[in-house]
């Protein structure tokens, strides 16, 4: 394991099992459907090719990149889009991919964003939920996993650019990000 990193919090298997089985489901809702599955960078990407992988439904894919959290532990509070998405989700069934939902502050920014551009549906899917951290009520259609209050990385999340490599999804030590805060 990882000098850095305190705990595995989801193994790679049990991460493996539930994005079957998310896949599975947004299958059968979509099915006679097409999908356009919209990532949020950078750390939904793990999480979205595994989860391409098990969708049987037509399947188009695009990216938006947003920033609130920099290189600290805690969001900012203020979302700023760095990447905008290539293609327009107007009258199309949107899915959208997220890695985690702390606050909701930047999932509703972005669902904000993506319905005045008047898709035909949007829905969302997260890997990780963290109600206990909930600034602002968000829905969530399609979840992996809801966790406790604490700082993971791996499986595509990171803390200032690293661990995001990490099969596991892990507990990152206190002493890492509070020493840089």
């Amino acid at each position: 394991m990882h000098p850095d990193i305190e705990r595995v919090l989801l193994g790679r298997e049990e991460i493996q099992e539930r994005v079957k089985m998310l896949g599975e489901t947004i299958s059968a809702d979509y099915r006679g459907k097409e999908l356009l599955a919209v990532g949020v960078l950078k750390g939904s990407v793990v999480f979205l090719a595994d989860l391409l992988r098990v969708l049987t439904v037509p399947v188009e894919l695009d990216f938006i990149a947003v920033s609130s959290y920099g290189a600290s532990s805690t969001t900012t509070g203020v979302v700023r889009i760095l990447k905008d998405l290539d293609r327009s989700v107007t009258g199309k069934e949107v899915l959208l991919v997220e890695d985690i939902v702390d606050t909701g502050l930047t999932l509703k920014y972005l669902t904000d964003h993506l319905y005045q551009q008047e898709p035909a549906g949007l829905k969302v899917c997260a890997l990780l939920d963290k109600p206990s951290r909930r600034r602002v009520p968000v829905t969530i259609d399609y979840l992996g996993f809801s966790i406790p209050d604490e700082f993971v990385v791996g499986y595509g999340l990171d803390y200032a650019g690293r661990y995001r490599n990490l099969p596991d999804i892990c507990v990152l030590r206190r002493e890492i990000y509070e020493a840089r805060e």
